[in-house]
């Protein structure tokens, strides 16, 4: 996994991804880790989120996801992972016309993530955390749109047969929430009540957990069954 900002760790993502049998690996840019040149001896690449401005290492994160596209290394990205996923790919990112999305939300499936590996068997409106004020503005051409919202129309998306990027988040508990809230210039500038937020966060946990632990046993599935030789190898952690 690639963690972008040491605030958004894999939490709960890496607990599911585990127990579904792979084995993470975490690389840290944030603390001078360097990342791989290629995906060689990987098995799969998560992508996470962060709040810290553009940094050096964002460019040649896209390169890598480039390199994960080529290999059809199964890739999911997350928040500011899937912004770069898109990017990578000829996207578009900015910063979104409809201010700040944060605290728990709905997101609309559409049609397509009916035959979607990931998506099919997701909630026609599944709980998510949202915590962003960027936004993927135009999809890399060739991109499958597979969740929406009326505000924030790219919730979810996929890129090629094996490459998905969620604007929301899936990863969190209680106790990162918290720090996001509490830290937070947007909800700051919102004037949003900081313990009634988390308090609505926590909330609706136990559902997001319902829908997104399947999906990430189910991504995790992908990446172990792409051939018996490799089905041991280490998940890049992003």
């Amino acid at each position: 996994m690639v963690e972008n900002d040491p605030t958004d760790d894999v939490r709960l993502l890496g607990d599911w991804l585990t127990e579904a049998g792979l084995t993470l690996e975490v690389v840290r840019p944030h603390a001078g880790e360097p990342l791989p040149d290629d995906l060689s001896g990987y098995a799969g690449l998560v992508v996470l989120g962060g709040g810290l401005p553009d940094t050096s290492w964002y460019e040649r994160e896209q390169s890598l996801l480039r390199v994960a596209g080529r290999q059809r290394i199964p890739t999911l990205a997350v928040c500011l992972g899937a912004q770069l996923l898109a990017l990578a790919f000829g996207g578009y990112v900015e910063r979104a016309a409809a201010g700040p999305e944060i605290g728990p939300k709905l997101v609309a499936k559409r049609d397509a993530a009916g035959l979607d590996p990931l998506f099919a068997d997701v909630p026609l409106m599944p709980d998510v955390i949202a915590f962003h004020h960027d936004e993927v503005t135009e999809l890399p051409e060739g991109a499958t749109l597979l969740a929406a919202s009326p505000s924030y129309p790219h919730q979810a998306f996929r890129y090629g047969d094996r490459m998905w990027g969620l604007q929301f988040h899936i990863e969190c508990d209680r106790d990162m929430l918290a720090g996001w809230i509490a830290d937070s210039a947007d909800v700051a500038a919102a004037g949003l009540d900081r313990e009634a937020l988390l308090a609505q966060c926590v909330q609706v946990l136990p559902d997001v957990a319902a829908t997104w632990r399947p999906f990430a046993h189910r991504f995790a599935d992908l990446v172990a069954g792409r051939s018996s030789a490799r089905t041991s190898l280490p998940l890049l952690e992003g």
